[in-house]
C-alpha cells in the first residue's frame, strides 16, 4: 500500500495509472499536478485524484512515497529541477516518458546527489486521445513496462516502481536507456513519424477534400496514431533523433527498393516484400494475443 503518490500530468498515462492504483486498493491518496487547472478540477470530479496541485508546489511531494512523471519528455529536466530541493529521501520518482537516454541526462544533471531515488520507467500502453476524461482504469492490464534502472538505484527503489507498475496489471520488463532507445525508435516512433506524414502529405494536396472523402478503414487503421499529441511527439522525435534517424534512413531504403521494384514492374519482387510482411505481422499478432488478455473497444478512437 502506497500512502501518497503524485502525479504530474493527469492526462491519459497519468490519469490511467491513478485509477488503477485506486481500483486496485494500492494507494491512500493520489495528488495531481498539471499546467491546467481544467483537466485539475475534472480529474478532482471523476474522482481519480483526491487533491490537485499547481507545479512547483513544494506540498505536493511532502511525504510522498511514489512521484510519477507523465508530461512531455522535454519538462522532464525543468520539473525534477523544481522537485529536487524539497525531495525527501524515502520518495522514490519515476516517469513515464517514451525515451530515456534523454530523461536520464536530464535526471542526472537536476537531481545530482539524488540521483538514486529516479527509477526510469515506460509504460508501453496508450490511446491517441488524451485529457482527464481519455483514463481508463485497465489501459496497463496485461501490457508491457519497460524499466531502465540506473546502477545508482537501490534494489527497493526499482521494487517500490515496479509494485505500483504490477498493481495496474502491467508485465515489467527490463532494458538499458540506450536499448530501449534504440528498439522504440524502430516500433513506435518511426510509425508515429509516417502516420503524421502521410496524413499531412494528404491535407496538402489541392484536392485533399476529394481524398479524405474516400478514405476508408484502412487509412484509418494505419493513420490513427496521428490523431495524438504533436507536442509529446515533437519532444519525442527530437529527444530520440539519432536513433530515429537510423530508422528513418532504412525506411527510406526500403521504400527506395520498393519504388525500383514498381517502376520495373517485378511483381515477384513486390509479392515477396509484401508476403514476408504478412508474415510477420501474423506471428507478431498471434504473440500479442496470447500474452495479452483482450482489450475493450477503443470507442473513443472512432
Amino acid at each position: 500500500m502506497l500512502n501518497k503518490v503524485v502525479i504530474f500530468g493527469i492526462g491519459l498515462i497519468g490519469g490511467s495509472f491513478a485509477r488503477a492504483l485506486k481500483a486496485a486498493g494500492a494507494v491512500r491518496h493520489v495528488v495531481g499536478v498539471d499546467r491546467s487547472q481544467a483537466f485539475l478540477a475534472r480529474a478532482l470530479e471523476l474522482g481519480y485524484i483526491d487533491s490537485a496541485a499547481q507545479p512547483g508546489s513544494e506540498e505536493a511531494i511532502a511525504d510522498a512515497d511514489l512521484v510519477l512523471l507523465a508530461a512531455p519528455v522535454a519538462q522532464t529536466g525543468r520539473i525534477l529541477a523544481a522537485l529536487a530541493p524539497h525531495l525527501q529521501p524515502h520518495t522514490i520518482v519515476t516517469d513515464a516518458g517514451s525515451t530515456k537516454s534523454d530523461v536520464v541526462a536530464a535526471a542526472r544533471a537536476a537531481l545530482g546527489g539524488k540521483i538514486g531515488q529516479f527509477v526510469p520507467g515506460h509504460p508501453i500502453a496508450g490511446r491517441e486521445t488524451n485529457g482527464p476524461d481519455a483514463a481508463i482504469v485497465d489501459l496497463y492490464v496485461g501490457k508491457k513496462t519497460v524499466l531502465t534502472p540506473l546502477p545508482e538505484n537501490a534494489p527497493e527503489a526499482i521494487a517500490r516502481v515496479a509494485g505500483a507498475w504490477q498493481a495496474c496489471g502491467a508485465i515489467i520488463h527490463t532494458l538499458t536507456p540506450e536499448e530501449h532507445d534504440k528498439v522504440f525508435a524502430a516500433v513506435s516512433h518511426l510509425p508515429h513519424l509516417l502516420a503524421y506524414a502521410l496524413v499531412d502529405d494528404i491535407e496538402r494536396k489541392p484536392h485533399s477534400g476529394l481524398l479524405f472523402q474516400y478514405a476508408a478503414s484502412g487509412f484509418r487503421d494505419f493513420t490513427r496514431i496521428a490523431g495524438s499529441s504533436p507536442e509529446m511527439w515533437r519532444d519525442i522525435s527530437l529527444a530520440n533523433q539519432a536513433a530515429l534517424l537510423t530508422e528513418l534512413d532504412a525506411y527510406l531504403a526500403q521504400l527506395t527498393r520498393l519504388r525500383a521494384s514498381l517502376a520495373a514492374g517485378d511483381a515477384a519482387a513486390l509479392e515477396a516484400t509484401y508476403a514476408n510482411a504478412q508474415r510477420a505481422r501474423r506471428q507478431w499478432l498471434a504473440a500479442i494475443e496470447t500474452a495479452e488478455p483482450p482489450q475493450p473497444k477503443d470507442t473513443a478512437a472512432e
